[in-house]
């Protein structure tokens, strides 16, 4: 029996390489399990192989020390900043970049007419007036100085950044001190749009302020890409490095402020009964405690003070800085257990955020906390607060502003509930990516879009699991992102319209496809189809502890997934992040098979291409069977019958004289059945593929098969199954984790798909 399979294995041996040289010659490695040496920079002593911070790796930080007046009557904000920078890398800097984000707003910014422009077959009327009747917003900063100890420095604005000139070089190891001071007109968000602004509430006469990107801030230097200057343009959000802040923010004196940082003269801006109501919020781990109520921000509205009032921050190791101050605000908070410390989730919301906020936002706030921290690391912060604003959804260090109002009778929708639910999720959730994980989202969107959307949903989960009264009549909470159908629209789309999601943000067509849903979506198939969630969710926290409070790339993830797991994935990012390639896999056709100790007209075609001419006499192949098709001429003709070997009984007695005596003690059951599946994939992505066996007498079973079947054929394989009961239906990926475009090709028997028209009638009855 050894001499038999000494042969077959020389015989397949040859075969495959035989396959392969006839396929390869002439043509370059084009596998799509190749390795991804020609998309990867190489590893160095910044950034290792492993996908680790190397030996020389550095960041350079950016402290400000900042005063800020909000000016109500004019929408205005004035500040003047003190920035020291410190230069942590090996080179010599001969000048500084400064990002000016509000200039996209300013008069002659490009950014207005960076797309193109025909008209809407269908517009609403205020987009008429905004368009085509109003005079266009004009904001933008006004650099009043930039000064290093009182003298002026020479500086050079091109459009969203400027070049500050210093004296010197500024020397590895060596800090620098200057001063701007500035101003900018505030945008109305709602008429105007924008990621911050404000908001004016005609009924009461006031106003919501939301002030972020307020201030000129540093850009990164890196090993990657040096100076990161590339303009804001509008969709690619921010690159920053870290830095401490100290800011006073004045404000009316009626105002409620929130921001990032601690608040360090809490009882000087809260009045007696606040500071009581907050020392109990410090206790409460079951629910918010309101700090400022409803009836007090509805008495507040009601007289604009002419006072104004200070309110001191202060934030270590934070890449940015936001706040938002208004009269309208109610104000909850409550603690959260998280790592050993207590960290406070608040809310900030005005009347026309209720009952909606009330109920919702600081539990939102708390779930959101107690699962990232789950999945990456324990949050190093004192705070996380959610600020009410309509049709925003923005996050920024301890702070983010998102959407969800009520009607005005206080009523809401489920789609109102979970869409705000889901945005304070996502929103709070930017705090691991990229407030901490600090990755460069004017270059990589999906770093921080696309992995915060993966965590929401696993929050969105639990969220429907802790809290189930949230989830009404839905047996588990809506997600909208995350779950591998929901994402095959988009895939099947125009590839046209389509982009990869390795592309720039500014670049691509649908950007919350791009680079929200499909990373997301990609994410969610890696850890509960293709690595399981134990090896998954040690590599992504692997990833989290490795960059937190530094800068990661694109590679720096993948290979930290794959050093992490032991999982070969580049096959998998190649197909999912740098290309359009969309998964479809089916089942081309299912044959029976016989077995026979007859050498079959296809085995001697297939033994002569190795010199076999007389089979039936080959002393080699004494005690092998053949498998032939029940379809073919010689499987017709094979008729079962006491003595053939179509009996089992005699194929075990056949077998048992041909083994030998650890084969026999090792031999299970033998099949009475014999397949051969044959699938098919027309798209180009690659996929495990996932088979349901349903058998003749009910009962069910599934069956994996690992991406590397796919690895010598792209197009085809088959797989062959020996069964001792009867197969009656095959379904392919019958749980739709796939992602798989078409489904029309997934089941044997074929089932038959209803057309459009059908589906309409069938609506109808």
């Amino acid at each position: 029996m050894r001499n038999i399979v000494l042969l077959l294995a020389l015989i397949c041996s040859s075969l495959s390489f035989y396959a392969q040289e006839k396929k390869e010659q002439g043509h370059t490695n084009q596998n799509k399990f190749r390795q991804l040496y020609q998309e990867f920079s190489s590893p160095n002593q910044y950034r290792t192989a492993a996908g680790a911070p190397g030996s020389a790796y550095y960041q350079n930080t950016a402290d400000y020390v900042m005063d800020v007046r909000l000016d109500e009557n004019t929408n205005e904000v004035f500040g003047y900043e003190t920035i020291t920078y410190t230069n942590n890398s090996p080179d010599n800097l001969e000048y500084l970049w400064v990002q000016l984000d509000q200039n996209t707003r300013a008069a002659d910014s490009p950014s207005k007419e960076r797309n193109g422009s025909g008209f809407s077959p269908i517009l609403r009327p205020g987009e008429l007036v905004s368009d085509y009747m109003n005079s266009p917003f004009e904001g933008g900063f006004n650099i009043e100085e930039v000064s290093k100890d009182g003298k002026a420095l020479p500086f050079s604005i091109n459009q969203t950044m400027m070049r500050v000139e210093m004296p010197n070089d500024l020397k590895s190891g060596e800090s620098f001190t200057f001063s701007i001071k500035w101003n900018y007109k505030i945008n109305n968000r709602l008429t105007d749009g924008g990621r911050s602004g404000y908001e004016y509430f005609e009924k009461d006469g006031n106003t919501m302020y939301i002030i972020a990107q307020f201030f000129p801030r540093m850009a990164v230097y890196n090993d990657v890409e040096g100076w990161q200057n590339y303009q804001f343009w509008g969709s690619g959000e921010f690159a920053l490095p870290f830095g401490n802040y100290e800011v006073n923010i004045t404000v009316p004196a009626d105002h409620i402020v929130e921001a990032t940082g601690l608040l360090t003269n809490r009882k000087k801006v809260y009045n007696k009964e606040m500071m009581k109501r907050f020392e109990s919020a410090k206790k409460s781990f079951d629910k918010p405690v309101v700090i400022f109520t409803e009836e007090e921000a509805i008495e507040n509205e009601k007289e604009k003070s002419t006072d104004t009032k200070t309110w001191s921050f202060s934030a270590q190791m934070v890449r940015d800085f936001a706040f938002t101050s208004s009269r309208k605000y109610i104000l909850d908070m409550m603690a959260v257990k998280n790592g050993g410390k207590d960290v406070m989730a608040v809310s900030v919301y005005p009347k026309e955020g209720n009952p909606l906020w009330e109920e919702w936002s600081t539990i939102s706030v708390k779930q959101t906390l107690e699962t990232f921290s789950k999945f990456t690391f324990d949050y190093p912060y004192h705070k996380a607060v959610s600020v009410h604003g309509k049709g925003i959804g923005m996050e920024y260090p301890m702070i983010c502003f998102n959407f969800g109002r009520p009607n005005e009778d206080g009523t809401y929708s489920d789609r109102t509930k979970f869409g705000m639910i889901s945005v304070i999720i996502h929103e709070v959730g930017h705090n691991y990516f990229p407030m901490i994980i600090n990755s460069d989202e004017r270059q990589w969107g999906w770093m921080d879009e696309g992995l915060t959307t993966f965590v929401q949903y696993l929050t969105e989960q639990e969220m429907g699991e802790n809290y189930p009264e949230v989830l009404g009549d839905n047996d588990r909470y809506p997600s909208r992102r995350g779950i591998p159908y929901n994402i095959v629209d988009y895939m099947k789309g125009s590839q046209d319209f389509i982009s990869p999601i390795m592309s720039n943000p500014e670049q691509v067509y649908q950007l919350g496809n791009n680079a929200y849903s499909k990373p997301a979506t990609g994410l969610n198939i890696l850890r509960e189809t293709i690595m399981g969630k134990e090896k998954f969710d040690y590599a992504f926290r692997t990833y989290a502890q490795r960059w937190m409070f530094k800068h990661p790339t694109p590679e720096d993830f993948f290979r930290t997934m794959e050093d992490a797991s032991a999982v070969d994935l580049d096959w998998f990012w190649r197909g999912w992040f740098y290309t359009t390639d969309y998964v479809d896999i089916g089942i081309e056709g299912v044959k029976t098979y016989k077995v026979t100790d007859k050498v079959t007209e296809e085995a001697k075609e297939y033994l002569k291409r190795f010199g076999v001419t007389d089979p039936e006499n080959d002393a080699r192949l004494k005690g092998l069977i053949y498998m032939v098709s029940e379809d073919s001429e010689e499987g017709k003709e094979l008729a079962p019958s006491d003595d053939s070997m179509e009996n089992s009984e005699n194929l075990k007695a056949y077998l048992m004289d041909n083994f030998t005596t650890e084969e026999r003690n090792n031999m299970k059951e033998i099949p009475q059945y014999f397949y051969e599946i044959d699938f098919v994939k027309p798209g180009g992505m690659i996929m495990p593929v996932i088979v349901e066996l349903t058998y003749e007498d009910g009962t069910k079973e599934m069956k994996r098969y690992p991406p590397q079947v796919w690895r010598k054929n792209d197009e085809k394989m088959s797989k062959a199954i020996g069964s001792n009961k009867k197969i009656v239906k095959i379904q392919l990926d019958p749980n739709l984790e796939t992602a798989d475009i078409d489904v029309s090709n997934n089941a044997w028997p074929a089932e038959k798909q209803e057309s459009e028209f059908e589906n309409f009638e069938n609506s109808k009855n």
